[in-house]
């Protein structure tokens, strides 16, 4: 039997309060957006994959508390824009949008934006969005599938592969996405970030190519995090 992501339920009937700035349980958002748990998301369908993509980063976004636009990179209008078109709602967000990035940050994310749009195909609303909140969570500090709440790399890679295609071709040794993106970033502004022509002779190998270990963001078992009734 064919199950998708996300069964037809009222999410607007779901409130959702944003608002207060205050740190909220990933995995809570996630299942008030979409209906399930982000472990029980059947993700087979590319539709269904997409809007699991936009619940994860919304939800890891929300976790961390402060102006949820800021964490997202976008604007109030396309935040609500994107929420209405894959969840049906609207986000109460505070008025206030928040604290701007600072300057260096909002330039690198400008720059990783720019390399993402130049690969995004098709270029419409969704893959925009897209890369523009891939651009602003590449500012954290984790591995970049982690930021972006997804459950494990492998989410990334296809989402890379499906948007930013001919981006993915290029990573064709499977370099971590965030060190592969940050490369081709220095190297259009005539940097060299590498220190020896050959990956394999490089101190930094594993650096680069190692395993992207860790446990979702959007889950239970993560340390640190409290049970349910805690």
């Amino acid at each position: 039997m064919n199950i998708r992501v996300i069964p037809d339920i009222e999410v607007a009937e779901t409130s959702l309060d944003l608002a207060e700035h205050e740190p909220v349980d990933p995995a809570d958002v996630y299942r008030r957006l979409t209906g399930l748990a982000p472990f029980a998301a059947r993700i087979d369908a590319d539709a269904d994959f997409d809007r699991h993509i936009f619940a994860c980063i919304i939800s890891v976004a929300a976790s961390e508390g402060g102006a949820l636009t800021e964490r997202l990179g976008l604007s109030r209008a396309n935040l609500e824009a994107l929420t209405s078109k894959f969840f049906g709602a609207r986000l109460p967000l505070p008025l206030e949008e928040g604290p701007a990035a600072s300057a260096s940050d909002l330039d690198e994310s400008e720059l990783v934006r720019d390399i993402l749009l130049e690969h995004l195909s098709p270029r419409d609303a969704d893959g925009e969005w897209l890369a523009t909140m891939i651009a602003r969570r590449a500012l954290e500090p984790n591995h970049l599938w982690e930021d972006l709440g997804l459950r494990n790399r492998s989410e990334l890679t296809r989402l890379m592969e499906r948007r930013f295609a001919s981006l993915a071709a290029r990573n064709d040794k499977n370099m971590r996405w965030k060190r592969f993106i940050y490369r081709l970033m220095c190297e259009n502004d005539g940097f060299v970030m590498c220190a020896t022509p050959v990956c394999s002779n490089c101190a930094d190998y594993h650096g680069c190519f190692g395993e992207e270990e860790g446990i979702s963001r959007l889950s239970s078992d993560r340390p640190g995090k409290s049970p349910p009734g805690a």
